[in-house]
């Protein structure tokens, strides 16, 4: 097993960071969006509006996962740091192998979370071909 260097796990920290910024900004734009749909959906219910609102709750939901697994990631990179600094190399190795794992499924919800946003624009677009048909 090769031993890891203090450089190792905080390469990562940037990466992290970056990701985590991205999906706050997701995050938010949701909430935005969200907000905008319930105001629409009281005024005149659709069921356009009442899919978009189910898709948004399954991404809102997935936009957490991917929250709480990029900060678990950062969190264990910073915990393999500490047991570099220590010296105890064994116990860093496997806490960063978690964090890279962390990392990666944070990144595959994501592309799940992708997958469903396509669908919304789907949604949205479908509604605009009926309403040019009518």
């Amino acid at each position: 097993m090769e031993e890891l260097s203090l450089a190792t796990p905080s390469i990562l920290f940037s990466a992290i960071s970056l990701i985590m910024l991205a999906y706050t900004n997701r995050f938010l734009s949701y909430a935005q969006v969200i907000r905008n749909i319930a105001a629409e959906y009281r005024k005149a219910p659709t069921p356009e509006a009442f899919d978009q609102i189910k898709n948004l709750k399954k991404r809102l939901y997935l936009t957490r996962s991917m929250q709480i697994l990029g900060i678990f990631s950062l969190f264990l990179c910073v915990v393999c740091t500490f047991f570099i600094y220590v010296g105890w190399h064994v116990t860093a190795v496997y806490i960063f192998a978690a964090a890279l794992i962390s990392l990666i499924v944070s990144l595959g919800v994501s592309i799940r979370e992708i997958q469903i946003s396509v669908r919304a624009l789907e949604i949205h677009l479908e509604g605009m071909e009926k309403g040019k048909k009518e």
